[in-house]
């Protein structure tokens, strides 16, 4: 049986990766999840500077699901690059950074400090608010999304992930802008804006106020995205949202995405991706499926 994919010219052993966020850097959760199993790592956020991230508490629990407000909080390139790519590089699976920034300069700034590593693709994560745009998220505006993404092709020497925010009226119009700014491949869903009030304490349950809502409860909105995506451009995509299960990861395959990222399954179920792995295997032994890219976007 044959779980490998091509993603970008990038070839996975399977179609299974982590959720930017979820998974740390992947020593976080090494001691619990082989990560030699994985098709991919993708990394927490990276910026050209560390980020302190929100003020706390900045989690809180949903039904179905939590709310975060971490804020990217991350350590900065530099000791990324010193310290968790040559971690990674001990194993044997697709290294992919997740890149954030609060202007142009910023997210290219990163990109030019990754072109010499070895690091096999790169996600950017365009949720982030443009403070030059008056704190709109880069991803809400097709006309910034188309150029962001060419700026950060004329720089990037590795096949570059956007990564879609759901928080838009239309997401096949951000895909075309993303397509056409020259992205590789696509990455969606990321959160969905949401916010949860404390009844007792008659206050925001986040000090941030609002949060990206994740978890099973997102999952047909994610679903549903992935599909009019892939109905829509002809790059590869990368689907998540509220992924807990193999057969929730079939749902997205099904709906045309090529890979799947596994996020906060991992914080209730560390081992959440290596079971995934083997539902999706012992789904196409139970199918007679003999290659995973037979099930990739059939239900039209």
């Amino acid at each position: 049986m044959d779980m490998r994919v091509n993603i970008a010219g990038v070839e996975w052993k399977n179609p299974v990766t982590v959720a930017s966020g979820t998974f740390g850097s992947g020593e976080e959760f090494s001691e619990f999840v082989d990560l030699n199993k994985l098709g991919a790592v993708t990394t927490k956020g990276v910026a050209n500077v560390p980020w302190p991230g929100n003020p706390t508490p900045r989690v809180t629990e949903t039904a179905s699901g939590m709310l975060n407000a971490i804020g990217l909080q991350n350590p900065g390139i530099d000791v990324f690059c010193e310290r968790d790519i040559p971690f990674l590089k001990k194993y044997d699976t697709k290294i992919i950074v997740n890149v954030c920034g609060h202007a142009p300069e910023e997210y290219l700034a990163v990109v030019e400090r990754l072109a010499d590593e070895p690091i096999d693709m790169m996600e950017i994560n365009i949720s982030c608010p443009n403070v030059k745009e008056g704190g709109i998220a880069f991803g809400q505006n097709a006309a910034n999304i188309e150029h962001i993404t060419a700026a950060v092709k004329k720089k990037a020497r590795q096949p570059v992930i956007m990564k879609l925010s759901p928080n838009v009226t239309d997401i096949t119009e951000m895909a075309k802008a993303a397509e056409a700014g020259g992205a590789d491949v696509l990455s969606l869903i990321n959160t969905i804006t949401g916010m949860k009030i404390d009844i007792n304490r008659q206050t925001f349950a986040l000090a941030n106020k609002t949060g990206g809502m994740s978890g099973p409860a997102v999952k047909p909105v994610a679903v549903r995205m992935v599909y009019q995506v892939a109905n829509a451009v002809s790059v590869p995509i990368i689907g998540m949202g509220g992924i807990m299960t193999a057969e929730d990861a079939l749902e997205f395959i099904l709906a045309g995405a090529t890979a799947v990222s596994v996020g906060t399954a991992n914080f209730c179920n560390p081992h959440a991706t290596i079971d995934i792995v083997n539902g999706i295997e012992d789904y196409m032994r139970a199918k007679n499926v003999d290659d995973i890219n037979e099930l990739i976007g059939i239900v039209k």
